[in-house]
């Protein structure tokens, strides 16, 4: 894997274009939550800003994973200059394998996003990457595209927001953003570097929208800092904790009460420990020498000396956090009075999961601390509120302005912000998936579109999933499969044998004797008075069979399990 950590020019020659409308366009991010992935093109210059994931909802059955539909930058792929990071969250960077695999283009991120970045790379066994380490100072020419960088604060350390400068005009994306004035981490957004940018002239600002509907200013993470640290000194035994792994704030945050408090930490997912490698490889979590364990470790100590940190917030029933709760957990047993705190707040969709395991751990006569009122304090959001969007907006000044990273009410909501702080309502494009927005210095339109939607990954495979397949999963989810083995003679086009009859998730066949019985006797029937014409097809046996055993089951059952007939000829 190829990586550079230097101040980077990367310089294509191009023909210059000046009557070439400036792009803008979303293959993700909008009308929905993740799967963030945004395009910006000047002339044959296009650069890809994030390349993010998200998870699948209870109708894809077995799907893994959504990813972004890139087939309308594979149409252009010799124009693709480079994929751009603005941080290290699986919606903007859970795509990137998937993406190389197939346009193999240059990846510049901040430190930690590239650590994690490779971490996935490695999993895929991706080779030869052209990995660039940026920074707020970093400025890069891709063609006629010139990219700087501003630093924001966010749930987690390095993240960027992108200027990227061209012929017609000045576009900003502003990436996930909070302002957070005392963040645990000391990177401070740098408020005067945006006011800069918005003094220069801002013809597009693309600014995240998924807090618009909070009203005020979100918290600053270093409150969770003290109500963790009063937690950790009020816990009579062992501590579970468990937020988003890539949350690393947070997590010295907890590293911190650990040592105040005199207790080992434990690490339980796979997520959570790669993300902790990561970051204490990078120097962004510090630890003492001797401090951290092996989960199995941990039941060998007093109780009160054991802190965990583990994965599991949103409920994920194959999580540690889960396998706790329910006792299935290798290493350590949840006893009465232990502590387990929830450090997060459900994503939407998610919040059913996770009540399951609250009850779970209340059964277990856990002590429980979660949510993020002020009651608990657990979590506040890394995203900012209205009034921290309205800011970023009245900094940055944009003549048209688009609202991303949300789902409809909240690109809407932003809008309405916008309007607020002086952005004219025709200058404000709220855009689907795979919309291009063509902006020139004075106007900007949106009539042309890409190819855009989601990608499914099932295991190994990548878009061989369609609807088509998914129709027979929830088929079979919902009424099972019938199979009918048939076995004639190749001689003389008789039965030889059967039907016999396979149920699987339609009947329990020694309960239903009678109506499987039936329905071999009809089958049977129906089969011979076929056969009995000459040359008679086998497709033509099939669907009499599908036929036959639809209306019948229908009739007795209200079912419509999946009928799969399977002629054997001998």
């Amino acid at each position: 894997m190829e990586k550079e950590e230097t101040a980077l020019t990367a310089t294509h020659s191009h023909p210059t274009h000046d009557n070439h409308p400036l792009s803008v366009l979303a293959l993700g991010g909008v009308f929905e939550i993740g799967k963030n992935m945004y395009v910006i093109q000047y002339g044959d210059d296009m650069v890809v800003i994030d390349c993010g994931s998200k998870f699948p909802d209870e109708s894809l059955l077995g799907i893994d994973l959504i990813i972004p539909d890139i087939s309308f930058l594979l149409q252009h792929k010799s124009k693709v200059r480079a994929l751009v990071i603005t941080h290290g969250h699986e919606d903007h960077i859970g795509g990137i394998p998937y993406f190389l695999k197939q346009l193999n283009v240059p990846v510049y991120a901040s430190r930690l996003t590239i650590g994690l970045i490779e971490l996935k790379l490695k999993e895929h066994k991706l080779k030869k990457i052209q990995l660039h380490d940026i920074s707020p100072d970093t400025e890069l020419q891709l063609g006629m595209l010139a990219i700087s960088f501003f630093r924001t604060n966010h749930s987690i350390p390095d993240c960027l927001g992108i200027v990227i400068n061209t012929p017609a005009g000045r576009v900003v994306h502003t990436g996930d953003f909070k302002f957070d004035l005392s963040p645990a981490n000391a990177q401070f957004p740098d408020i005067h570097k945006m006011a800069r940018i918005g003094e220069e002239g801002v013809l597009v600002l693309l600014s995240e929208s998924t807090n618009a509907e909070r009203p005020g200013f979100t918290p600053s993470e270093s409150l969770v800092g003290e109500k963790i640290m009063e937690a950790f000194q009020k816990a009579r035994y062992r501590i579970f904790l468990s937020t988003f792994a890539s949350n690393v704030n947070r997590l010295q945050q907890v590293i911190d009460a650990a040592v105040r408090t005199e207790r080992k930490l434990a690490l339980m997912g796979r997520s959570m420990i790669n993300v902790v490698k990561v970051a204490l490889d990078k120097g962004y979590l510090t630890m003492p020498e001797g401090m951290l364990i092996e989960a199995k470790e941990a039941s060998g100590l007093p109780r009160e000396k054991v802190a965990v940190l583990c994965t599991g917030s949103q409920g994920e029933t194959m999580a540690a956090l889960a396998r706790l709760a329910s006792g299935r957990n290798a290493y350590m047993t949840l006893q009465p009075e232990d502590t387990v705190i929830l450090a997060s707040s459900p994503i939407p969709g998610n919040e059913r999961n996770v009540a399951a395991v609250l009850d779970q751990l209340y059964l277990q006569g856990a002590r429980v601390i979660h949510g993020s009122g002020s009651a608990t304090g657990m979590h506040v959001s890394g995203h900012g509120s209205q009034e921290e969007l309205k800011l970023m907006l009245t900094l940055m000044k944009p003549t048209f302005f688009v609202p991303i990273h949300g789902e409809y009410r909240m690109l809407y909501q932003h809008q309405k912000l916008a309007e607020s702080v002086g952005v004219m309502n025709e200058n404000i494009y709220i855009l689907r998936n795979g919309d291009i927005l063509d902006v020139t210095p004075d106007s900007a339109i949106q009539v042309r579109k890409a190819a855009a939607g989601n990608t499914l990954v099932d295991g190994l495979g990548i878009g061989d999933v369609g609807n088509a397949v998914l129709r027979d999963r929830r088929h079979l989810a919902e009424d099972g499969i019938l199979i009918v083995v048939v076995t004639l003679s190749s001689h003389d086009r008789t039965l030889l044998s059967g039907p016999d009859i396979i149920t699987r998730g339609f009947v329990y066949a020694k309960e239903s004797e009678a109506l499987l019985g039936e329905l071999n006797r009809k089958i049977r029937e129906d089969v011979n008075q076929l056969l009995t014409i000459e040359n008679q097809k086998w497709s033509v046996l099939k669907h009499q069979i599908r036929e036959t055993c639809g209306k019948y089951i229908l009739a007795q059952t209200r079912r419509r399990p999946m009928v799969l007939p399977v002629i054997i000829e001998v």
